[in-house]
């Protein structure tokens, strides 16, 4: 990788994005990042989870990461950043044959996976993991997927997610918000901001909107982690939550 000198000041739309998309960004924490709230933290967790239950989410999610294991026997798959496991335990369903290390940052996510049925699974393995540094040798994995969580990040960590993800694993899958143009990220951000005084949920999910990359930025991540990195973008433009597909892999 590069100097971060220059990715590190990139604003989330992308270089060369217009003052608006400039100034529709933010660097507040979401509640998920912050220690010093743990109830609304929980509140968040819990309901994100429910969401995915409830919306499909997780299955939709793994679902996309099930069409990467195609013709692939006793596939190996990392799954980063996965606070419930909701991802994991849809994808166990639709590839029973599959091998799947669960890893999340957070330490009471991981005990939380650990004492969840997935802990008990013979076919996973719960470890504790940073997804800008994964500790996995090249080539490890035939799917790394990173669901929902890449907006937490800074730029310059967000590129060591590329060039991590794809160091270990044949294909890294990305599924995150997806930014919205400007002219319709304002309304739906003072929308959620407002339901944000309320439900915890909300005022991530505000937040969130501000903190997603836009295709432009993504497309630097990339080149920055490694020129030889290769990114499909792709979109699920359905409401309530947009979101952005990216696919990577090296040449």
């Amino acid at each position: 990788m590069t100097n971060t000198a220059d990715i590190d000041v990139m604003p989330r739309a992308g270089f060369g994005a217009c003052v608006l998309d400039r100034t529709l960004q933010t660097d507040r924490l979401e509640y998920l990042d912050r220690d010093d709230v743990p109830e609304k933290k929980r509140a968040v967790v819990a309901s994100l989870d429910l969401m995915g239950e409830k919306k499909g989410l997780h299955r939709w999610n793994a679902e996309q990461a099930a069409a990467f294991l195609v013709g692939i026997d006793n596939p190996r798959v990392l799954e980063l950043g996965a606070a419930h496991g909701g991802l994991s335990r849809e994808l166990l369903k639709l590839r029973p044959d599959a091998s799947i290390t669960v890893t999340d940052i957070e330490p009471t996510s991981v005990a939380g996976i650990a004492a969840s049925d997935l802990g008990s699974d013979s076919r996973v393995a719960v470890r504790a993991m940073d997804a800008t540094a994964i500790d996995a040798g090249d080539g490890s994995f035939d799917l790394v997927v990173f669901a929902l969580s890449f907006h937490h990040l800074s730029p310059s960590l967000a590129a060591k997610v590329f060039a991590e993800g794809t160091r270990v694993g044949r294909t890294l899958l990305i599924i995150d918000l997806l930014r919205l143009p400007a002219p319709l990220l304002a309304p739906a951000f003072l929308f959620a901001a407002a339901v944000g005084w309320v439900l915890p949920v909300a005022h991530d999910g505000a937040i969130s909107q501000l903190r997603a990359y836009g295709p432009k930025a993504l497309r630097s991540l990339a080149a920055h982690a490694d020129p030889s990195i290769v990114v499909e973008l792709r979109a699920r433009v359905q409401l309530p939550m947009p979101l952005q597909i990216v696919v990577a892999h090296r040449r």
